[in-house]
């Protein structure tokens, strides 16, 4: 399979690509500075999500799914969420390409019926408005009705550089915690949860969860 990230010089974006690539699968690597990539054996392409003048067809030619894991943290405009989901919702229709995989954030996760994360006392205000701004991005993967087949994918509240282990649960809409309360996922676990997602293609038009 060959999968386009979009974003991939980036901590997730990497770790997917590494992920990836350990499956045998191919990767394009759409990124604003394809320097930023020095593997050899990844196909690079200059792209920005933001940049309308930029050809998304392009930059996805030949690829069997898309994965986003755009950010706003290197400029702190964190309305990149809804300006990528509107742009991939719109134009990927007109592609060859119809798979798209969202990383998402935690912050929409329910911890009560009807109450997100977000929305606790403890939640660290300086996410706050990257929270936000994913949590607007899920709404509008909702409220579509564009062909895309997506699947947004949320990691625990506590994703961290760490070790893989292979091992991880999935979940809805609802946090998930472990059995002191704890929501936790290592970018290397949350990477495997994603391929196997794309590979399995399970979760059509829905938001998953994933955490130890």
């Amino acid at each position: 399979m060959k999968i386009a990230i979009i974003g991939a010089a980036g901590w997730i974006g990497n770790e997917v690509l590494v992920e990836a690539k350990s499956r045998g699968h191919q990767v394009i690597a759409l990124v604003r500075d394809p320097a930023k990539i020095t593997d050899n054996q990844v196909e690079v392409r200059q792209f920005d999500i933001t940049d309308t003048k930029l050809s998304l067809a392009d930059a996805v030619q030949g690829a069997d799914v898309v994965v986003s894991t755009v950010s706003g943290r290197h400029n702190g405009d964190h309305s990149i969420f809804s300006t990528a989901a509107t742009r991939l919702l719109n134009e990927l229709p007109e592609t060859l390409v119809n798979r798209l995989v969202w990383v998402g954030g935690a912050g929409s996760l329910e911890i009560a019926p009807g109450v997100p994360l977000i929305s606790s006392e403890h939640f660290p205000e300086e996410y706050k408005a990257e929270a936000q701004g994913m949590s607007e991005a899920l709404d509008l993967f909702r409220a579509s009705d564009s062909s895309v087949n997506w699947t947004f994918i949320s990691p625990a509240a506590n994703i961290f550089p760490g070790e893989k282990t292979g091992t991880y649960r999935t979940g809805k809409d609802q946090l998930l915690v472990d059995e002191k309360g704890e929501s936790n996922i290592s970018a290397s676990d949350y990477a495997i949860a994603l391929v196997d997602e794309i590979a399995s293609a399970k979760n059509p038009q829905q938001r998953i969860c994933v955490a130890y």
